[in-house]
C-alpha cells in the first residue's frame, strides 16, 4: 500500500466524523467518539506519534505499544465515564505529546517494559480525559468503541507513514517527532 492509498484510506474513515462531530446528528455517541481524538491537537499528536514511535521500533514493540495505548485508554475511558479525575489530568497529555514527539525525534528503543510502562501512563491520561468528555445522551459503549477506532485508525497512519516512506525519509518522521515535541512545550506552558 502506497502513502497516497494509505493516506487517502485514512481521510476517508475519518471525513463522517469530521462533519457529523458536534452535537445534534441523533447518533448514539459513535461519531462523537470518533471526533474526540482527532478534534483535538493534544490528543492527535500523542496518537499520531505512538503509530510513528512504533513503527521505529524492533519485534513486539511495534504491536504491543498501540495496542497497550489503546486497551489502556479504554480503561482509562470507562474510569472518566465513572467521574474518576486524575490530577494534572491536561498537564499530563501535555506532556505526552512533549514525550512522545521526544521519542519520535530521537528515535529512542528503551526495553519493551518501559516502552509498554511509559505508553501505558500517557494512554490513561488520554482515556480518563475521553470518559470525561461523555457527551449528554450518548450510549457511553458507542462513544467508547469511537474514540477505540479513531485511536487505531490514528496509530496506523502513523505506522503507516513510517513503513511506507523510504528509509531516506527518517529524518522527515523525526522532524515530525520534534514539531509534536515542541507543540507538548507549548501546551504545557499554556
Amino acid at each position: 500500500m502506497t502513502l497516497k492509498h494509505l493516506l487517502g484510506a485514512a481521510a476517508l474513515l475519518l471525513t463522517p466524523a469530521l462533519a457529523f462531530a458536534h452535537p445534534g446528528h441523533g447518533d448514539s455517541g459513535l461519531l462523537a467518539g470518533i471526533g474526540h481524538p482527532i478534534g483535538g491537537l493534544d490528543h492527535l499528536l500523542a496518537m499520531l506519534a505512538v503509530g510513528l514511535w512504533a513503527a521505529q521500533q524492533q519485534g513486539a514493540a511495534r504491536w504491543a505499544l498501540p495496542c497497550t495505548f489503546v486497551g489502556t485508554m479504554l480503561l482509562g475511558g470507562l474510569l472518566g465515564f465513572e467521574g474518576l479525575e486524575l490530577p494534572a489530568l491536561e498537564s499530563g497529555i501535555a506532556a505526552s505529546v512533549l514525550a512522545l514527539g521526544l521519542a519520535v525525534a530521537l528515535a529512542v528503543r528503551p526495553p519493551l517494559v518501559m516502552a509498554v510502562a511509559a505508553t501505558a501512563l500517557f494512554a490513561l491520561f488520554h482515556g480518563v480525559a475521553h470518559g470525561l468528555e461523555l457527551p449528554q445522551m450518548s450510549n457511553p459503549w458507542a462513544y467508547a468503541a469511537g474514540f477505540v477506532v479513531a485511536t487505531a485508525v490514528l496509530h496506523a497512519v502513523g505506522y503507516g507513514v513510517v513503513r511506507v516512506l523510504p528509509q531516506a525519509a527518517a529524518p522527515l518522521v523525526r522532524l515530525a517527532g520534534a514539531a509534536s515535541a515542541a507543540t507538548g512545550v507549548w501546551l504545557l506552558a499554556g
